[in-house]
């Protein structure tokens, strides 16, 4: 039987549509949007995993000046983000898969990576590395614990996972990564629990 996790595919194809309109009405964590940019210069190159429909992340990204390569697996999704920002790379890939063969100056993997089971969140930390200039920037969003919360999204169960705390720092470390800001739980941002981190 296909484990819960493996669904998160199919599940953001069959709700493209529906997920964009929700995303547009709802941006509680524009914040640390925000935050990430403010580290990175005009121009610089960013690489959005799990950029579902563009809106409003991918759009504010390239509003502020980034050029923006954006990856998600469902075709419908990245459709909507060529009709949008057609200037920008939008890619229809997985991001458990992603070999690009050059690298950015910010990686964001927000709203995406906390879909991911814990030993393919670990073999992430190799992407992020693998795509990230010296002084890069990283951003993702996870749990609090580790453990697996699972969501429900329009009738449908929606996965969702995380390390615990301390392996992320450590995966960070090991993948030459230092810890910037931590918050879990962040109320200015919906309860999300953030990482930001900065490739040495």
């Amino acid at each position: 039987m296909e484990t819960p996790d493996r669904r998160i595919v199919a599940h953001y194809q069959k709700h493209a549509n529906a997920w964009d309109q929700d995303r547009q009405k709802v941006w509680n964590d524009k914040v640390w949007h925000d935050r990430f940019i403010a580290l990175l210069a005009k121009g610089s190159a960013v690489l959005e995993l799990g950029c579902g429909s563009g809106w409003p992340v991918g759009r504010h990204l390239a509003g502020n000046g980034m050029r923006v390569t954006g990856i998600d697996s469902s075709p419908q999704m990245i459709e909507l983000c060529r009709q949008r920002l057609p200037d920008q790379e939008w890619i229809v890939a997985d991001m458990r898969e992603v070999t690009l063969g050059r690298r950015f100056h910010g990686i964001l993997a927000w709203d995406s990576f906390f879909h991911l089971e814990f030993g393919d969140q670990r073999k992430m930390f190799q992407i992020f590395a693998g795509h990230a200039e010296a002084g890069a920037y990283l951003m993702f969003n996870a749990g609090p614990k580790h453990g697996v919360a699972m969501g429900e999204y329009r009738g449908d169960p929606l996965y969702h996972a995380s390390l615990d705390p301390t392996e992320y720092e450590g995966l960070l470390k090991q993948h030459g990564f230092e810890v910037v800001q931590h918050v879990a739980n962040d109320p200015e941002a919906g309860g999300r629990t953030v990482w930001l981190a900065r490739r040495g």
